[in-house]
């Protein structure tokens, strides 16, 4: 029982160092995209405004580094979801995803 319950631990550990990975994947594919191509665009941004996209737009990218995080970021979220449905989490263990 005592194993059990420190290969959930270990798992939830993983999900949430999984989860950092893929926020950071996001936030250094949109910042790339505003640096190169949103600039290329001549699209301008002034302080406090907000830009909301599609989460696809990356697969569409010019750049070949922004398409390559893309991919993997999408595996990582699809390792995170077989994670969660091959386990027995119960929500509030698994809320840090939401």
């Amino acid at each position: 029982m005592k194993t059990k319950k420190k290969y959930k631990k270990q798992v939830l550990k993983s999900l949430k160092k999984l989860a950092k990975t893929e926020y950071d994947l996001l936030e250094t594919m949109t910042n790339l995209m505003l640096l190169k191509e949103l600039k290329n665009s001549k699209i301008e941004f002034k302080e406090g405004d907000s830009f909301s996209f599609e989460d696809n737009i990356f697969d569409y990218s010019e750049d070949e580094n922004i398409r390559n995080l893309a991919k993997l970021r999408k595996r990582i979220i699809n390792s995170m979801n077989e994670l969660v449905e091959n386990s027995n989490f119960k929500d509030k263990e698994i809320e840090f995803l939401a």
